[in-house]
């Protein structure tokens, strides 16, 4: 049966209430939540009748899109799941609607030479496995790396909507700097992952900070407020750097030498699209690169140990030599 956009926001939204046991939900309460998520999506005040919910909650209850939801109604008035750990985002999927999502990747696959579709492959594979390793007896053939604990997911649907609708929003956030979290009003630009963490890039009262999404505890549109965009290209933006760190200072060239053993790492899996090899020497390999001095880009450093050598900038050297020499004081400290 073809869901349309609206009814599947309807169903989660109301899904969603119903799992907040701490609450009593009435017909009115979960009619009001559905005008609510629709207005956001929307931008709109969208009308919700009576009839339409009550349609939703006994399609919910029904096999008909396989929820089967266990919907029930106490003392005559409030809504609850029977199951408290109930949710239709826990529910397997089913064969055809495998068949169907695999038809959908075949689908897309044909577009996927075109220039406009050039990183999807990869995209289409990994989706493409974890449907077939949702089915029973078949296994994953592509692991990827996962934090299961990592903050923030959550919130990428919802910043993407609002840079995409072009919404200002309010982000409630507390840094790891931070004793107590802040509400701040920005105007969000680009969403950038690096590392596995995932960040967003936006603009308070004219100047740029990058916010960690595992930082963000909630997120709350302003529909009165006039968004800024910034036409923010994210190749320009972050072209200079190694990760999302992107101060005032200019690209510097850096220069560093990897020992042999290593140096096919760095080859294969440059630190930067601006790497280049200088010079191949008898006790290893100079690279170039040309970048902006941040934290990233130390990190990256500190992380090939002894295998690597800062050349030039002095003050990058001398940085390196200063961090190197205090964690060789952590090491001294330790008492057998």
């Amino acid at each position: 049966m073809a869901v349309n956009k609206n009814a599947l926001i309807r169903y989660k939204t109301i899904d969603k209430c119903l799992q907040n046991q701490f609450r009593q939900w009435t017909l009115n309460d979960l009619i009001e939540a559905v005008s609510d998520a629709l207005y956001e999506y929307e931008g709109k005040a969208v009308d919700v009748s009576k009839r339409t919910v009550q349609l939703d909650l006994q399609m919910m209850r029904s096999d008909k899109l396989g929820y089967n939801a266990p919907i029930v109604v106490y003392d005559r008035k409030f809504y609850k799941y029977e199951d408290a750990d109930y949710s239709i985002i826990n529910i397997p999927v089913t064969d055809k609607d495998i068949k169907v999502m695999n038809e959908a990747i075949q689908l897309l696959r044909q577009f996927k030479d075109f220039s406009l579709f050039k990183e999807m492959d990869g995209v289409l594979q990994r989706l493409e496995d974890s449907v077939n390793s949702s089915q029973k007896d078949k296994r994953a053939i592509i692991h990827l790396d996962k934090n299961e604990q990592l903050k923030g997911l959550e919130f990428i649907d919802v910043l993407y909507d609002a840079i995409q609708t072009k919404k200002v929003i309010e982000v409630t956030y507390q840094s790891f700097k931070a004793r107590n979290a802040s509400v701040m009003i920005v105007h969000p630009q680009l969403l950038k992952e690096f590392n596995n963490r995932w960040f967003l890039l936006a603009n308070q009262k004219g100047k740029f900070i990058t916010l960690a999404l595992d930082r963000m505890t909630e997120i709350v549109s302003l529909d009165d407020e006039i968004y800024e965009d910034f036409k923010i290209d994210g190749d320009v933006y972050y072209r200079d750097v190694v990760g999302v760190t992107v101060s005032n200072s200019r690209a510097e060239r850096i220069q560093f030498k990897i020992d042999h053993k290593n140096a096919p790492y760095v080859i294969t899996k440059p630190f930067h699209p601006s790497q280049r090899i200088i010079e191949e020497k008898e006790d290893g390999v100079i690279f170039n690169i040309f970048v902006q001095i941040n934290f990233e880009l130390e990190r990256l450093i500190l992380g090939f140990g002894d295998t690597i050598e800062v050349l030039k900038p002095l003050k990058l050297r001398n940085r390196m030599l200063k961090k190197l020499k205090t964690s060789l004081r952590n090491y001294e400290e330790i008492e057998n």
